[in-house]
């Protein structure tokens, strides 16, 4: 069950995979993330990302923190209580579950790495402070 993918059964009876839970695919490709309070009706969204693997953790951290450490996590492994939350209103947990989610997605899609490559390669062309400026080499033109 943890991170294992699971099928399911539609209400017209055609297969289809639910990789983790919580989670669901809308018909262009998102992935969202929505979880039910509990002792209510209503449910507090956790977002909508471009990879299941956000989307779930997403889902595993309000579910941590709704609760507590018995809760059934997709990525146990994984989840780490960086901080205590200590209000418990449905915004607080949105938020917190959206961070973990958008750091997720973005390191999935690769855009933060991609960002660390251009840093690290920028910071190797160190300009030599005692040169003196070349003319012909001007960026101007």
């Amino acid at each position: 069950m943890e991170g294992d993918c699971c099928t399911t059964t539609s209400r017209k009876g055609s297969q289809r995979e639910k990789p983790y839970r919580g989670i669901r695919m809308r018909k262009w490709g998102k992935w969202v993330a929505e979880i039910r309070e509990p002792n209510k009706r209503s449910r507090i969204w956790l977002g909508s990302y471009a990879t299941p693997m956000a989307a779930a953790r997403a889902y595993d951290t309000a579910v941590f923190y709704l609760r507590g450490p018995s809760a059934r996590l997709n990525f146990p492994e994984f989840f780490v209580a960086e901080d205590e939350l200590h209000d418990m209103s449905a915004a607080s947990i949105r938020k917190k579950a959206t961070e973990v989610g958008a750091r997720v997605d973005a390191l999935e899609t690769g855009s933060i790495s991609t960002q660390l490559n251009s840093c690290k390669q920028s910071s190797n062309k160190k300009p030599d402070l005692n040169q003196q400026p070349n003319p012909e080499s001007s960026d101007e033109d």
